[in-house]
């Protein structure tokens, strides 16, 4: 987050307006967002890491080590039943 803040200093990149307004209270199609869902947020990573090798920050190894790191417990995670899942199919 921090090497993302520093990447729209140095580009100029104006933040946005400042929110001033209850987000717990607002509709959530007014609210940007980012992905719910870890691998998709993963790629957008691997796609946009330049920002963080700013400076000799993080390598790109480190970055596909974190990458490939993460993407392991995806896969877990899909081969695993979920809680919901499985109150829906195995429970009696």
């Amino acid at each position: 987050l921090l090497m993302a803040g520093l990447d729209g200093i140095k580009n100029k990149i104006h933040p946005g307006e400042p929110a001033d307004q209850d987000l717990y209270e607002e509709h959530d199609a007014s609210i940007p967002k980012v992905s719910s869902m870890l691998h998709i947020a993963l790629e957008e990573l691997d796609n946009d890491r330049e920002f963080l090798k700013q400076g000799g920050v993080f390598t790109d190894e480190v970055i596909d080590s974190f990458i490939n790191l993460k993407m392991e417990e995806v896969t877990a995670m899909r081969a695993s039943p979920q809680p919901l899942e499985f109150d829906l199919y195995y429970s009696c």
